[in-house]
């Protein structure tokens, strides 16, 4: 038996968030559900890199667990079983691999470009850079709050902005209420003043912006590499996915 490493994407919509609730559908519990399918080892030991609330979606998170199949038939039968989550590549680790110790993660937020002032978004962007105090910018757990934030950059794309987002780890809502800040400096509905108040700790409150605009793009670590089969396993999936997106395209853009 041996530990593995997989990298995995789904959209969140389809899940009450990653990790397993009784009584209600996650990520983590669709992984315990798929192992059981393809009769995997007894004790899987599931751990999961990032936790991701309800409607957010994920390229890149990562589980771990046990196994005794070999690369390319595991993701293969997984991804046959899957409802949902899409099992993308995967590396050995050592036993006592905790997929919580990232080297960074990397987010992005997408808003829509309407009303906004891009000048103004990117330099709120650049408030966050560094370290800081996030208490008003995050749900406040066991983790503490000042924390280094390495890049904020906003990418016109379109007719939306994505914000990309890198750390070594980030805090609860922290990604949301950030999107949220910058979105409301760039429609003038709040000052860059109010957002420099606010990392000085000021009571200025900032709700969470949207889930489903926000995706996890990767989970990276030093010296593990992941691979990929060189048949993607779920294109037939893909392709129906995108089949569907194309019908409501056609359907609202005739409205």
């Amino acid at each position: 038996m041996r530990r593995v490493a997989v990298k995995i994407a789904y959209l969140g919509e389809d899940f009450v968030g990653s990790q397993i609730q009784p009584g209600f559908r996650t990520v983590e519990g669709e992984v315990l559900s798929n192992l059981a399918a393809i009769k995997n080892c007894d004790d899987p030991n599931v751990k999961c890199a990032s936790r991701t609330d309800r409607g957010v979606n994920a390229l890149g998170n990562v589980v771990v667990f046990n196994t005794d199949f070999d690369d390319n038939v595991l993701l293969k039968a997984l991804n046959a079983v899957s409802d949902g989550v899409f099992y993308r590549s995967v590396a050995t680790v050592d036993q006592n691999f905790n997929p919580r110790h990232a080297n960074e993660r990397i987010y992005r937020y997408v808003l829509p470009m309407d009303g906004i002032d891009v000048g103004k978004a990117k330099e709120c962007a650049s408030l966050f850079i560094g370290e800081h105090d996030f208490i008003r910018f995050c749900k406040v757990d066991e983790k503490k709050t000042v924390m280094n934030m390495r890049s904020v950059a906003v990418i016109e794309n379109d007719n939306v902005l994505t914000v990309e987002f890198r750390s070594e780890y980030f805090l609860w809502n922290q990604i949301r209420r950030i999107a949220s800040a910058i979105s409301s400096v760039g429609r003038g509905e709040m000052s860059l003043e109010d957002v420099v108040n606010a990392l000085k700790g000021e009571p200025i409150s900032i709700g969470p912006a949207r889930p489903d605009a926000l995706t996890l793009i990767d989970v990276v670590y030093d010296n593990i590499e992941f691979t990929a089969p060189a048949a993607v396993p779920f294109c037939d999936k893909i392709k129906e996915e995108m089949f569907v997106c194309s019908l409501r395209k056609e359907f609202f853009g005739s409205l």
